[in-house]
């Protein structure tokens, strides 16, 4: 899995094909939540070619954990979505600010090993 380190990523807007890496999806499971979910609302290019957001690939990252890790049923998700979008978005926020503390750690351990 291809994830895109946001740290380091300065890009403004990300392919298809990224994100669904990023979350090891399908790129027609991603078309699809666009269908089922407001706030999944990539740009598309004139050509079609669908252009994500920083901020679009967070509001897919609440879908996902509500959808893939928490097992709620699509119906499931949206309604907790209109009751509690902020809440599952800072718990998102919180989670991607762990794993950034935790490459960085990584990245310490590894030139603390270069030093001995």
């Amino acid at each position: 899995m291809a994830r895109i380190d946001f740290e380091k990523d300065k890009r403004l807007y990300f392919a298809l094909r990224d994100v669904a890496q990023h979350f090891d999806v399908n790129e027609s499971l991603l078309r699809f939540w666009e269908t089922e979910f407001d706030i999944i609302n990539p740009r598309k290019t004139p050509g079609g070619t669908r252009q994500y957001t920083k901020d679009d690939i967070e509001n897919i990252a609440v879908v996902f954990q509500l959808v893939r890790e928490k097992g709620l049923t699509l119906e499931g998700a949206r309604q907790t979505l209109k009751h509690k979008k902020d809440e599952e978005s800072r718990k998102i926020q919180v989670i991607h600010k762990l794993e950034s503390i935790r490459n960085e750690l990584k990245d310490l351990e590894r030139e603390f090993e270069g030093l001995e």
